[in-house]
């Protein structure tokens, strides 16, 4: 992909012109990205996604999801932050956009853990409503083991060695982000652990797996058109892999439990079943280690789920993928 820099306030100026004043069936959804672990919304590899994205749907408006306004302190806050409240700053910051604000929905694209956040954005917030959420390598089942670090990334390091602390301490549930989806679960029973379903501080919330179930989460992820997880086969930093799919890993013996064998699903506790029944959850896998994309499979997920419904887009959807 092309190697370009773009400051946020040129990419707000430059892309405003070419946004419609009135939406029509014809002009393509603004499209929100959020990304992943040690990444920052102004990095070469997330302008680029957006650039291919409005090469795809020509006219498309590019929102990355930011944290703070410069690279450094957005990166920053992929490691230390409490999700509950940058999630709420980017449900304010998204609802009162002023183009993203005016769209009848926008599409989301979220990158390892930036998915599952924008999952919760559509759960607790939801306006803009997401027409189409497409994930990529995400933890929407929580993780087992924290990944590793470069050998100079002491941010990560220093991250990750508080994090082997006490994942469920107070301390580190309000601070430390790679902690607020790690997830616990009892070998024995399959269950998921006492301290996580107490402790946890976004992951337990947003996958409803607490006692009492929150309606508006099921009925917000529900009226998706589309949910899209992407799975990389060859993934060794998101462990386990499946979580991408919402399964649950045996640690001990490795058995996998999908999707659709569990409670989650069973019961509905997310709105997943009601998606599927209407055909609008869909599983992919892609080659390559975690976050190994090329340009082939993003166009594709592009034309495929962000275009603007047209009778080549509704057959499409029954005869399945095509090449760009």
């Amino acid at each position: 992909m092309r190697s370009t820099h773009i400051s946020s306030f040129l990419a707000l100026v430059s892309l405003s012109t070419a946004v419609p004043t009135s939406w029509t069936t014809k002009d393509p959804l603004p499209l929100v990205i959020w990304h992943g672990l040690g990444d920052n919304y102004l990095a070469d590899g997330i302008q680029e996604v957006g650039e291919l994205a409005e090469q795809v749907n020509p006219g498309t408006f590019v929102y990355n999801v930011r944290l703070a306004n410069d690279a450094g302190s957005d990166r920053s806050a992929t490691f230390f932050g409490n999700v509950t409240t940058q999630l709420a700053q980017v449900c304010n910051d998204l609802a009162t956009h002023p183009i993203l604000s005016t769209a009848p929905a926008i599409n989301a694209l979220g990158f390892s853990q930036g998915g599952q956040f924008l999952r919760g954005y559509i759960e607790r917030c939801n306006s803009p409503p997401v027409r189409s959420l497409v994930t990529f390598g995400s933890q929407h089942n929580g993780i087992v083991k924290f990944q590793d670090c470069g050998a100079s990334d002491w941010l990560c390091k220093g991250a990750m060695a508080l994090l082997q602390t006490n994942a469920w301490s107070s301390f580190v549930q309000s601070r430390l982000v790679p902690a607020q989806y790690y997830r616990e679960v009892n070998e024995t029973t399959g269950l998921a652990s006492d301290s996580y379903l107490e402790f946890s501080n976004f992951l337990a919330d947003i996958n409803n797996e607490r006692e009492l179930k929150n309606e508006t989460y099921k009925k917000n992820l529900a009226s998706l058109e589309k949910f899209v997880m992407f799975v990389f086969e060859d993934d060794t930093t998101v462990i386990p892999k499946e979580t991408g799919w919402f399964a649950e890993v045996n640690a001990t013996s490795g058995k996998v439990t999908p999707l659709k064998h569990r409670p989650i699903y069973k019961q509905d506790w997310l709105g997943l079943k009601k998606l599927d029944h209407k055909g609008a959850l869909v599983f992919k896998t892609i080659p390559g280690p975690h976050m190994q994309l090329d340009d082939k499979v993003l166009k594709q997920a592009f034309k495929k789920y962000f275009s603007p419904a047209t009778k080549k887009a509704i057959f499409q959807e029954v005869l399945g993928d095509w090449e760009l």
